[in-house]
């Protein structure tokens, strides 16, 4: 059977707007509370946890990356645990798996900090697959809004982890423990949330069953993960290492955290509104536009003189990357007809985008060791914005998408052929 081929002609009609479902929406919100967390909460301890551990920069360096790769290598299994188990019996299943791999980098051990903290990320990249292909399905008409409050709690989430990671570090004593412990209690709080929710959606829904043809001949596929790549290596190589950047030029470790932190908070309200925007829309180009733009604001200033205006540079990065991330993940769903063809749209670009991300802590960390300075690692990343620009500007490009796959059941009008 041929692959399915792109179609420019108008899409399909909207469905009507549903009721909006507000149990399921707390559900997802409290996965996507626990969604960054793991991650973020690492940066602003790191430099306590290599003096507690003896941890080389190299080792570092591939600690912050472990979770981008599990987030790459893992997520083409959510697709088939979807088929399997069904959506949300799938992400109750994951949430298991994140808690375990929380409580397992607890243990006083190295290799196990290691351990839990590939178990952690690989419950988060298969369910970052699923929570896009769930509100697909069980969101019709409301997908903007669904995804904005998706995207929202997901960068809130970051936020407060980068902010609270070092005074819970000193509040509640025990080192770098107290800081990434912290977490698992809202995870538990998900898992005991939303077992109910999956027992009542517990069905194998035909929306996930596997389709024939490959998105890898699909151009606009590629187009969307080199997007979503390009926007999460900056995102996370900034996670990982900004707060010992700003310690570096001076500021105090709580100091440096609430500065990063402040970004992750700026990014929140714009991660409500790009999905609403690029729903709306029928090109997202501009968007695409605006958030480089000011992606290269933020990093010009901080490469120049990260003193002399911080908040500023905190305030254009914060919109830069607030808009980069919301919009990648919201053409996924925009660029797909039914959640059959999201879910597998969703794993080739977050396979693959994670992939490419996973060389950001590691670039910029390994980049600094070199050099003994940050302005090549600021420099790489600001040369990095070119490529995420390109491939934005084309997977925005209007009446494009990527079409129901043969064999899928959705019933939604196909576009013709033109």
């Amino acid at each position: 059977m041929s692959a399915p081929t792109l179609s420019t002609a108008t899409p399909p009609r909207r469905p009507a707007a549903a009721a909006f479902p507000v149990a399921l929406t707390v559900g997802v919100v409290l996965i996507a509370v626990n969604l960054r967390p793991a991650v973020a909460s690492v940066g602003p301890v790191l430099a306590d946890l290599r003096d507690a551990t003896g941890l080389s920069a190299v080792g570092a360096s591939v600690l912050t990356a472990i979770p981008i790769v599990c987030f790459g290598a893992l997520a083409p299994v959510a697709p088939r645990l979807a088929r399997r188990f069904g959506l949300r019996p799938a992400l109750g299943l994951l949430l298991g798996v994140l808690l375990a791999g929380l409580l397992l980098r607890l243990a006083p051990s190295l290799p196990l900090l290691f351990v839990g903290t590939a178990v952690a990320a690989g419950g988060i990249a298969a369910a970052n697959v699923l929570v896009p292909a769930l509100i697909k399905r069980d969101y019709a008409g409301r997908t903007g809004l669904a995804m904005g409050i998706y995207t929202t709690t997901l960068t809130l989430a970051a936020a407060v982890a980068v902010g609270a990671s070092v005074p819970a570090e000193q509040t509640f004593g025990g080192g770098y423990r107290s800081a990434l412990g912290l977490w698992a209690l809202p995870a538990a709080l998900a898992l005991a949330v939303w077992l109910p929710l999956a027992r009542r959606g517990g069905g194998r829904p035909a929306q996930v069953a596997p389709a024939p043809g490959s998105l890898l001949r699909e151009p606009i596929a590629w187009h969307v993960t080199v997007y979503f790549g390009m926007q999460a290596l900056s995102f996370y190589a900034v996670l990982a290492w900004l707060p010992t950047l700003f310690r570096d030029a001076g500021y105090s470790a709580s100091g440096a955290g609430w500065l990063v932190s402040l970004s992750a908070f700026l990014q929140c309200p714009v991660a409500l509104v790009v999905p609403v925007l690029a729903t709306r829309a029928r090109d997202q180009r501009l968007l695409v536009l605006a958030a480089g733009l000011c992606a290269a604001a933020g990093l010009l200033g901080i490469l120049l003189a990260p003193t002399a205006a911080p908040l500023l540079w905190i305030l254009m990065l914060g919109i830069g990357q607030g808009a980069a991330f919301p919009l990648g993940l919201t053409l996924v769903v925009l660029r797909t007809e039914d959640a059959a063809i999201t879910a597998r749209l969703s794993a080739m670009v977050q396979s693959g985008g994670y992939l490419l991300a996973a060389l950001g802590p590691f670039l910029f960390g390994t980049l600094h060791d070199l050099t003994d300075s940050w302005s090549v690692s600021l420099i790489l990343l600001l040369v990095l914005l070119v490529p995420q620009l390109v491939s934005g500007w084309q997977a925005g490009r209007a009446r494009l998408a990527v079409p129901r796959l043969a064999g899928s059941t959705s019933t939604a009008p196909r576009p013709p052929t033109p």
